[in-house]
């Protein structure tokens, strides 16, 4: 089944225990230094999130989200994969409270989720006893969860990016999860790092190595090689930077080898380390999320020479995101085949999909909407009800400042206009980061401007506690999608995708994965200046109403969508252009 990628791969490689130091020096390209996958040698992926509702592990945002569709696309392409990632014990419920977001925090184990305990890895500190990370594991099909936790691991991302508490996370994460690979016999056929966060994974590899016998500079060249860095951040800038006093502290004493000890004290820079310095030192392969990602990534290497990335778009699992009925019909038409992939000839069989269809679909969509709507409220406290004929717009992602969920608002008179005449709905959904300060008051304005008119309050809902479940629901229920990032700062974004699949009209911006496609074929949102896109937007979505109120408009841009991006969209592309990379082709 997953011989064209799986098992093509395997066919390619001679395997040898490199990891046993005795024939390094007869594998010195790709082709015999990297091992087959098997399930002894898995894909590993490193991640500080996942957001995976139903496997109970509960952390972050688009990356977690990312993390865990990657998981479910290797289930089914039967790929050996390993995601690694800390189980955070605590989740946020967000609510609602005079127009202003309040979190409660509620315990979570992974014992609940069906995860079994494996045993403890220790991480050491200096002056400090060894901390015990519990290390649990679940397995699904030919992947598996490993994951660890202990009392002091704390939240994702709390406190300061480059303080000791988050070094302590990322040490843990990587030496931790590292160390528990190798308790249960695994050997890494490649590491995924995402985010430089997770770096340490391939510096306890490169320790490993070196305590066997290998020289440093020959184990580089090893670790580089099995080694995947996959870039999310757009600027080297934002990443985190630590002292070497730090590192003294917290990072070295989890390393046996002094050679090792040395060549990354030689890193260090004015008492300083990026720790994108250290990754981008450690990985032959590197990618940004999208094309213009790729293209545009500001990073440099210790010699201040731009680093370049390999564009790997993201992609969704389309099992899980998609409505089933839509997805049947994808599978019968032969849009797609049982992997989610493209079929052959699926440009030509998508113009199969006909406005009559789409709108049927569209309503199975809002029925299942309107069904996990019952259980949610909204900024009021009150039940929505969409109704079945009525146009729906809607934003749902991240509550952060570069994708700008008040912009619709800024002349509260054409959005008001715009709903009255077309008798539309509006949905908002999604968490304020709860240390974001300038983004609550931003929330809280939002929802000001829509308390202050008797109309707006009863066709502007904002959905409480935004999570996998409701996201899944507006993709499906829905009829536009808002997304309007600030052009060159959205790496990739995958909501747009899960609506683009559910045959939604798409509002956007030319930013991150909607850029792969030029020249952009959804609604495009552009102007020279900020108050030129607003006016942008508001042309936008009265053209999305009146495509929704014509069958040969509405067949014709569903259709141009689709056939655009359903390739961007694909997540077991993602996973094949991923092995591709590392592999070759």
């Amino acid at each position: 089944m997953v011989g064209s990628y799986f098992d093509k791969i395997n066919k390619s490689y001679k395997g040898q225990d490199i990891e046993d130091v005795a024939e390094f020096y007869s594998a010195i390209d790709r082709e015999n230094l990297t091992k087959k996958l098997s399930p002894e040698r898995p894909y590993v992926y490193f991640t500080m999130e996942v957001y995976d509702k139903s496997n109970g592990i509960k952390g972050g945002g688009g990356l977690g989200v990312l993390a865990a569709d990657t998981r479910r696309v290797a289930e089914t392409l039967e790929i050996p994969f390993v995601c690694v990632t800390p189980f955070y014990r605590k989740e946020i419920k967000q609510s609602i409270e005079n127009l202003d977001q309040k979190e409660e925090f509620v315990s979570v184990s992974p014992e609940d989720y069906g995860f079994e305990y494996l045993d403890d890895v220790e991480i050491y500190t200096e002056n400090m006893p060894p901390a015990r990370l519990n290390i649990f594991q679940k397995i699904l099909g030919a992947t598996r969860f490993l994951t660890m936790g202990e009392s002091n691991f704390g939240e994702l991302y709390a406190g300061d990016g480059s303080g000791d508490h988050r070094l302590y996370q990322e040490v843990a994460l990587g030496f931790g999860g590292y160390n528990a690979l190798k308790m249960i016999g695994l050997k890494p056929s490649v590491i995924q790092l995402n985010e430089t966060a997770t770096i340490f994974a391939a510096v306890a590899r490169l320790d490993e190595l070196v305590r066997n016998g290998m020289n440093l500079y020959e184990a580089i060249v090893y670790v580089r090689k099995h080694t995947l860095y996959t870039n999310h951040t757009l600027v080297q800038a934002a990443e985190s930077e630590f002292s070497f006093d730090q590192f003294e502290r917290i990072v070295l004493p989890n390393i046996q080898s002094s050679a090792l000890k040395t060549w990354i004290s030689g890193l260090f820079r004015d008492g300083r380390l990026k720790l994108s310095t250290l990754t981008i030192e450690l990985a032959e392969a590197k990618n940004g999320v999208s094309r213009l990602h790729a293209h545009v990534a500001d990073y440099k290497n210790i010699n201040g020479d731009k680093v370049k990335f390999k564009a790997v778009t993201n992609g969704i699992d389309l099992k899980t995101w998609v409505l089933p009925e839509i997805l049947y019909s994808f599978e019968q038409k032969e849009i797609i085949d049982k992997f989610g992939l493209p079929a052959e000839k699926y440009k030509a069989n998508i113009l199969k999909i006909s406005a009559a269809e789409i709108r049927e679909l569209r309503k199975l969509g809002r029925a299942k909407l309107n069904e996990i709507l019952k259980t949610r409220k909204d900024q009021y406290g009150r039940v929505v009800q969409i109704p079945e004929d009525a146009i729906l717009f809607d934003f749902k992602r991240r509550f952060v400042d570069y994708k700008r969920p008040w912009m619709p608002f800024e002349d509260v008179s054409k959005l008001k206009s715009i709903l009255q005449e077309s008798g539309a709905h509006y949905i908002l959904a999604g968490k304020v980061h709860q240390g974001d300060i300038r983004m609550r008051t931003t929330l809280n304005a939002v929802l000001s401007k829509i308390d202050s008119d008797d109309f707006l309050r009863e066709r502007i809902h904002f959905i409480q506690d935004y999570d996998e479940q409701l996201g899944f629901a507006l993709a499906v229920g829905s009829d536009v999608a808002i997304n309007v990032p600030i052009v060159g700062l959205e790496a990739c974004g995958t909501s747009f995708m899960k609506d683009l699949a559910n045959l939604k009209l798409l509002i956007s911006t030319a930013d991150g994965g909607v850029a792969d496609i030029s020249p952009t074929p959804c609604l495009e949102v552009s102007g020279v200046n900020y108050d030129q896109e607003v006016l942008a937007l508001y042309v936008q979505m009265w053209r999305a109403i009146r495509i929704l109120k014509d069958d040969a408009l509405l067949e014709k841009q569903i259709q141009h969508q689709l056939r655009a991006y359903l390739p961007v969209v694909s997540g077991a592309r993602m996973m094949k252009d991923y092995l591709d990379l590392v592999f070759g082709k």
